[in-house]
């Protein structure tokens, strides 16, 4: 199936049909808090921020830098812009503003999913100033002025998100790093 595989349609969500209650993913914070999520929670989870991404403006081919840590919702993201068709580029929280704005501008980064621990996100808004790809700030375990707040606006869309026609599969770009 690799001229329409996708990751999270063909692997979790097919997963999740099959043994819905089998774990997932098994997340202990550092305050050693555990969460537990099993394939049906991360369909649902992954679906509710595909609608989230798509209501904010990202779609398909959109480049979006994702700097959440170790948080759980790294996962629920990395997802949701799987079922989208965005291109997913992780990064450290460690990124200086040089740092960002140098990856804001080689891949025209629309869209930051970042953490509110630490000065991440100040550095992230100090590069965005000067590059005018980055549109869509979002902040997941804290809030910031002028960021949309990922911890309170994701959970209120739909847990469906139908597989389109059009969805990225095969040679479609999903995934871009920096070394």
């Amino acid at each position: 199936n690799t001229e329409n595989f996708n990751f999270a349609f063909d692997l979790v969500d097919a997963l999740s049909e099959r043994e819905p209650n089998k774990l997932a993913m098994l997340h202990i914070s550092l305050d050693k808090t555990e969460r537990r999520f099993t394939y049906k929670d991360m369909r649902k989870a992954s679906n509710q921020c595909a609608n989230y991404f798509k209501s904010l403006g990202i779609k398909k081919g959109d480049r979006v830098m994702l700097v959440l840590k170790r948080h759980y919702q790294f996962w629920f993201a990395m997802l949701g812009l799987n079922k989208l068709g965005a291109v997913a580029i992780p990064a450290v929280n460690q990124l200086q503003e040089h740092d960002f704005e140098y990856r804001f501008n080689a891949a025209s980064v629309k869209a930051i999913i970042c953490t509110g621990d630490g000065d991440t996100a100040h550095q992230a808004d100090l590069a965005a100033e000067r590059c005018s790809s980055v549109e869509i700030k979002v902040m997941s375990h804290g809030t910031r002025e002028g960021w949309h707040s990922f911890d309170e606006e994701m959970y209120r869309f739909s847990d469906v998100y139908e597989r389109k026609s059009d969805s990225a599969c095969g040679n479609d770009h999903l995934l871009m790093l920096f070394s």
